[in-house]
């Protein structure tokens, strides 16, 4: 691993280097608080991690956090579960959300997008305008702070008010995209019981409107702790009855009035897939993720004022949680509210043009999508403005990398290429993204500044070019400070803290480079073992989804009653593609020379299709459980899955195997 793509990608220029506010930092952080002035990133990263205390004082004081009351210390507390950051410190997440306010009024903070693909700007001022009328009527309705407050929202600005005014009187905010269906909503809303429910009459994606009413109608009757309902008439209905309406309640013009919460007070909710039971209902904190987006926005990801930040993403994904603290770096987000393939697989490219995007976040599989489609961006759109183009939900393969950069090159553009991993967990990057670093294909950069990132063998031993257990030795701020309804903390402790006390397992493995970058394998909650051979499934999808004829494919590895190890590969096959013997030899080919003999599957067996999450995440486990027996109902949340009727393939498969 260490000496394979020993040639870098991509490599900053010296004058990127200077320029980047991580070099900035590093040199500050060496003046005032002791950080290594030489050795570059590995040596400001050992620090980080060596010294947590003295580096997390350091990023409030860069990024100059405002805290109403000081603290004492950094971490009162270090264990995991449990950590205690910055104990009597209090401050507000939506106070520095819109601090740019104060600098640049007449800018924009948001530029909003829909399937038109024309950006309409909200400025610095208005979106402080809006959430000074919104927090205010909130607290006419009596919320208080720790009320839940929910959001059925797009990705519209409406959805951004909404939350900063949340966070302004402390409320607690959380919220799902219009596409989830109201058992999935159900499942994640009584969980918290909130007081106030924004929501949109319908969306529009596809080129097509979708009504919502019927919906809200059954959330309104069965999220009894609600007192008030706010109509966002996206599609032009009506308030429906006892509703009331958005534009009363943002038409003031005062300014917001921040509650000084502590620094672990609640700031959101966000919800694990829920694809084998209740969507956990992760909580984390105004404080922890104020500081942790400074440092992943700000430092890793390089934005300030100059830029434009564009992820494509929905309100019921971290990602939009993240795109929204692009705020907090006084970056002007994108909103896209749309499809992101209409009205051709080139959409969100165009988005990046007609919005002079710096920064455009997107999903691995939207670059193979566009790979496999013949899409030319930098050649078809006039993308000069964008530096980076960053990748997350599943690990870019390296024909992603090869084909972003080539395509970037050929017009002569210098892409800085970032894959990141992290997780609704942390709402954050456990690596990724280094301004100042090389990038090499199929690998992220770094682990991030503070995030002790490890790849660990079943004994605990770390290992390095080799692959491991993603493990997290060291607190992160944004660590979630308890899941809802979790009195005795024991299903947080089991989630994360029951292989290795005391040390976060996310369930990824992992390969931890001698150069230091990151290779990210797939779940290990559905490895394949074969003949005691750890391998993940990203490895597999990477090769067979190269071949033009699939579209898309699932492996799993099941353990069979009798010690056997059965190993199918379902494939979904491009239009027009037949699943024939010639086929069939060129997976198994491709398979044994690109990854080796053990890879390959038992069998390939073709599928209409292949299910995901709602975020858009492969079914793995719950497939994995269909085929070893398990009734639809127990394997899987039915509520969680974008289309139940392919689970049904599955379930049938394994009854007639049976």
């Amino acid at each position: 691993m260490s000496t394979a793509n020993a040639t870098p990608l991509w490599q900053p220029t010296e004058e990127g280097i200077a320029r980047a506010q991580i070099t900035r930092f590093q040199a500050w952080a060496a003046e005032q608080h002791g950080a290594p002035a030489d050795g570059g990133y590995a040596a400001l990263h050992s620090w980080s991690v060596d010294e947590l205390d003295t580096f997390w004082k350091a990023v409030t004081e860069w990024f100059d956090v405002r805290f109403s009351t000081p603290c004492a210390r950094v971490l009162g507390d270090r264990s995991m579960p449990g950590a205690e950051w910055f104990p009597g410190a209090t401050l507000n997440y939506a106070e520095h959300a819109l601090r740019a306010a104060e600098t640049r009024p007449g800018e924009p903070a948001l530029l909003h997008v829909d399937e038109t693909h024309e950006p309409t700007p909200v400025s610095w001022s208005e979106l402080r305008r809006q959430v000074g009328s919104l927090a205010a009527e909130l607290r006419a309705l009596g919320v208080r702070p720790g009320d839940r407050v929910s959001g059925y929202l797009p990705n519209v600005p409406q959805a951004v008010v909404a939350l900063l005014a949340t966070a302004a009187v402390g409320g607690v905010w959380t919220s799902c995209a219009p596409d989830f269906g109201a058992r999935s909503v159900l499942d994640r809303f009584q969980q918290v019981e909130p007081v106030v429910l924004f929501t949109v009459d319908g969306y529009r994606y596809g080129g097509k409107e979708h009504d919502r009413r019927d919906t809200v109608a059954e959330l309104r009757r069965e999220l009894p702790t609600l007192r008030a309902v706010v109509h966002i008439p996206l599609l032009g209905t009506q308030a429906p009855e006892g509703a009331l309406d958005w534009s009363a309640l943002t038409s003031a013009d005062v300014d917001p009035v921040f509650e000084q919460v502590p620094f672990d007070h609640p700031l959101w909710v966000l919800y694990s897939s829920g694809t084998t039971g209740l969507p956990k209902a992760i909580v984390q904190s105004q404080g922890g993720i104020l500081v942790e987006h400074l440092k992943q926005l700000g430092l890793h990801c390089d934005l300030g004022p100059e830029d434009r930040f564009f992820w494509y993403t929905s309100t019921g994904w971290m990602m939009w949680n993240f795109l929204v603290s692009g705020l907090l770096t006084g970056t002007t987000i994108v909103l896209y509210d749309g499809s992101p393939g209409y009205p051709d697989t080139g959409a969100q490219w165009r988005i990046a043009e007609r919005t002079g995007a710096t920064l455009f976040g997107t999903s691995a599989a939207y670059v193979m999508a566009c790979r496999k489609a013949g899409v030319h961006p930098a050649r078809d759109f006039d993308l000069t403005r964008v530096q980076c183009v960053a990748t997350t939900g599943s690990p870019l393969p390296p024909d992603g990398f090869r084909w972003l950069h080539d395509e970037f090159a050929e017009t002569g553009a210098d892409l800085w290429i970032a894959s990141v991993s992290g997780g609704t967990d942390v709402c954050s990057c456990f690596a990724g993204a280094v301004p100042t670093l090389p990038v090499h294909i199929g690998e992220l950069q770094a682990p991030g500044l503070g995030t002790d990132l490890q790849s660990w063998d079943p004994s605990g031993k770390p290992l390095v070019d080799e692959v491991g257990e993603l493990v997290v030795t060291n607190p992160m701020p944004s660590m979630p400070i308890r899941f809802w309804n979790d009195p005795d903390g024991s299903r947080y402790h089991d989630s994360y803290f029951d292989t290795y006390p005391g040390v976060w397992r996310h369930g990824d493995w992992i390969t931890v480079t001698s150069r230091g970058s990151v290779v990210i394998h797939g779940r290990s909650d559905s490895t394949l073992n074969r003949q005691g051979v750890r391998m993940g499934s990203a490895d597999i999808y990477e090769a067979v989804e190269r071949l033009p004829e699939i579209k898309e494919s699932l492996v799993i590895g099941i353990e069979q009653p009798d010690g056997g190890y059965w190993m199918p590969l379902f494939v979904h096959l491009a239009p027009g593609a037949v699943l024939d013997e010639a086929l069939l030899g060129r997976i198994k080919q491709t398979i044994r020379e690109q990854l080796s003999p053990r890879h390959v599957p038992d069998e390939v067996i073709e599928v209409p299709g292949v299910p995901h999450t709602l975020t858009g995440k492969r079914i793995e486990v719950p497939v994995k459980r269909l085929l070893q027996g398990a009734t639809l109902e127990k394997a899987v949340n039915v509520g969680s899955v974008d289309n139940v009727e392919l689970l049904r393939f599955y379930e049938d498969l394994a009854r007639e195997r049976a």
